[in-house]
């Protein structure tokens, strides 16, 4: 049972890095997608830039270990991510790289959705 609520936490972590990284797309949707998504991907951001460790990494880490499993000692993303992305060990300029273009993909999408609103409002006060 240990075994599959830390592969559930794996499951929840691969999700929110996702939302992370695309969230700012469902602001499309609806802007209120923004008082989500906006706090998530300024921690995603600041977990990489700042080189912390995620306490999703520990909980699944932790819940491993319980279950009579090794564990690992590198975080969520040199673990699952990278090895499907990159061969080599993530490098802590790699992590400055990954921070960074969270950051400037979410803020090239919410300038596209922060103009196409305006755009929008625009329209409907010429409109009356």
């Amino acid at each position: 049972m240990t075994r599959l609520a830390a592969d559930g936490v794996v499951l929840l972590h691969l999700g929110f890095v996702l939302f992370v990284c695309l969230g700012g797309l469902l602001s499309f949707c609806s802007p209120r997608w923004v008082l989500v998504h906006l706090p998530a991907a300024v921690w995603g951001a600041l977990v990489e830039i700042g080189g912390f460790s995620c306490p999703l990494t520990s909980i699944e880490v932790s819940l491993r270990r319980a279950a009579g499993e090794a564990g690992y000692a590198t975080g969520f993303i040199d673990h699952y991510i990278w090895p499907l992305l990159y061969p080599d060990d993530l490098t802590r300029s790699d992590q400055l790289m990954l921070g960074t273009i969270v950051v400037v993909t979410n803020a090239v999408i919410y300038a596209f959705v922060w103009r196409r609103r305006r755009r929008a409002r625009n329209s409907v006060l010429l409109r009356d």
